[in-house]
């Protein structure tokens, strides 16, 4: 079964996934990515099945996970922030 994670500030990358069709085991590094706008998707290294959907956060997971100090969530609140004060 494909996994969903809805955190994505979770400990996600360190968990060990195993693939539900060929019983494969690794990490998301491992994986084939295929991002897209709304999430990103983690195919099995050997059969290509779908193991891993992880969702992208919106501005309020960003904001409420830098708030918690979480340090990607910082990087990614000081570039929309960038972003937005040239748009502006």
């Amino acid at each position: 079964m494909t996994h969903t994670v809805d955190n994505y500030f979770s400990a996600w990358r360190d968990a060990r996934h195993a693939c539900p069709a060929c019983e494969w085991e690794g990490f998301s590094v491992q994986m084939e990515l295929e991002p897209h706008r709304e999430q990103s998707e983690y195919s099995c290294p050997h059969c290509e099945c779908l193991v891993l959907v992880v969702t992208h956060p919106d501005l309020a997971q960003v904001q409420a996970a830098a708030a918690d100090g979480h340090p990607e969530a910082l990087e990614q609140l000081a570039l929309l922030e960038a972003f937005n004060s040239r748009q502006g």
